[in-house]
């Protein structure tokens, strides 16, 4: 096996599984042969950065994809990035290393220590934004602060910035070469041991073709309407680009310029306002965790350090697995185990549920939705938990508790999305679907159900822990 060919650059692969609209990708190849390098790093991440479980599933197929795209020419490696770098620069004798920017606190630590080595070393590196529609450091206040409350970051900072960066082709792949040290994507055992992901490949398809055909398809039917219709789970309103995005299997740009694209005559321009600033949801929850970098970890309002949070192991697991006695709490916490996604308004009465009618702390929530969902990202994953546990940036008032029972009937007023996750239910009146308990002896045992038996009784009482919740979230405003 010859080891000692000579290449002029790498390219290496992070948050980036594309061919189009790969900056760091197009600089490398426009240098002549090319190694593509993708790095499992297994060495320098920890228990709250490395990857869950059904993120590991989606990256073994988003690889799988790519390889296939490459023409089977993606180089696979495990370990620490810095090491394996080096060997192969030294190996190869490559003289250019290209990357395209992550921003979690602890890649840009990792990555500084690595292009400082490399350049120590005479190899040239050049790194580049293809995840992000604006750099955290681009988008703050007059004062050069950061902002803190998401309407003025996204209508004073980010639609009065420059444009986002014009989406870029693929490259010519004829300088694409695969290292003859490379690993198979299998010894990367990304796939785990638990097989509750099969359930998933029915659903999902992965891949850059995959993401762009999901984005047409969202377009044509999914996007007139989007400003009211995607609060309803049983909607076609919800694009499900979250785990494409993560992966960078498309672009925050081809998003951004295929809605800007499009004919405002056939298209409200309030849905497609209101789906561009989606997309600035996540440039504020980047922005966020760069200038607070504990976000996963800490409160970023240091009074809910106080809280009376309680531990209470009984009531987390029935939180995870659906058992909560609230059929559109127990819906949303099913879709999550069953398809590895939860749609956003479900994100919001679960998370709700957790923190404030069971009086969990957040962590536990953001480590359970870190483990189980596709689109686990650490930006997104803590600033939507902080939002809703009241601790972070532009967060839910204290006393915004949602009612699930509410909840439910407002969003999803014939049961389609309950039923399908919680088919205990399937005959029960929609009068009655999401406070079953309060449904007379004859209407549950027409439609079969035997509250505490086939499905569980609410675990707390909605509204004395709403009460609870609310005494609690009192004494700390009054401490503070």
């Amino acid at each position: 096996m010859n080891t000692n060919n000579t290449y002029s650059s790498i390219c290496w692969l992070r948050h980036d599984l594309r061919l189009s609209d790969n900056p760091a990708l197009s600089n490398a190849i426009e240098q002549g042969d090319t190694l593509i390098v993708y790095i499992y790093d297994n060495i320098n991440s920890d228990e709250s950065t490395m990857m869950g479980q059904a993120s590991k599933w989606w990256l073994h197929h988003s690889l799988t994809s790519l390889d296939l795209s490459l023409n089977n020419r993606l180089s696979i490696f495990m370990g620490d990035p810095q090491t394996i770098l080096a060997k192969l620069s030294k190996t190869h004798k490559v003289k250019n290393i290209y990357w395209n920017r992550c921003y979690e606190p602890w890649i840009i630590k990792r990555d500084k220590n690595i292009k400082k080595n490399l350049q120590e070393n005479g190899v040239n590196v050049e790194t580049t934004n293809a995840s992000l529609l604006w750099e955290p450091w681009e988008i703050h206040k007059e004062d050069q602060t950061p902002y803190l409350v998401f309407t003025p970051f996204f209508k004073r900072g980010c639609l009065n910035a420059l444009p986002p960066r014009v989406p870029l082709k693929s490259p010519n792949l004829n300088n694409a070469k695969k290292s003859d040290l490379s690993l198979t994507i299998d010894e990367l055992n990304l796939l785990p041991k638990l097989t509750w992901y099969e359930s998933f490949e029915n659903i999902w398809n992965i891949g850059e073709k995959a993401a762009q055909e999901k984005l047409q398809n969202f377009i044509f039917d999914g996007i007139i309407n989007y400003k009211e219709g995607r609060n309803f789970p049983s909607n076609k309103n919800c694009s499900r680009l979250s785990p494409h995005l993560h992966f960078g299997e498309i672009s925050p740009n081809q998003i951004w310029y295929a809605i800007e694209d499009l004919d405002e005559a056939e298209y409200p321009d309030k849905d497609l306002y209101h789906f561009k600033s989606e997309i600035g949801w996540r440039e504020f929850s980047y922005n966020l965790l760069f200038y607070n970098q504990e976000l996963p970890k800490q409160n970023l309002y240091k009074k809910f350090d106080n809280f009376p949070w309680k531990k209470d192991i009984s009531h987390l697991s029935s939180w995870q697995k659906g058992l909560t006695g609230y059929p559109i709490v127990d819906a949303g916490m099913r879709e999550l185990w069953q398809t590895g996604y939860m749609h956003n308004r479900l994100r919001m009465v679960v998370g709700s549920f957790l923190v404030k009618n069971l009086l969990i702390h957040w962590n536990y929530g953001e480590r359970w939705f870190w483990n189980c969902l596709l689109d686990a990202d650490m930006a997104s994953n803590s600033a939507s938990w902080q939002w809703v546990a009241g601790s972070g940036a532009d967060a839910a008032p204290y006393f915004r508790i949602f009612n699930p029972i509410m909840q439910g009937q407002k969003f999803d007023p014939e049961g389609v999305y309950t039923k399908k996750y919680v088919p205990e239910l399937k005959n029960m009146p929609t009068k009655y679907l999401f406070n079953p308990w309060e449904a007379p002896p004859e209407i549950l045992s027409d439609a079969g159900v035997n509250l505490g038996t086939n499905y569980p009784k609410p675990i707390v009482d909605m509204q004395e822990s709403r009460d609870i919740a609310l005494q609690a979230f009192d004494k700390i405003r009054i401490k503070s």
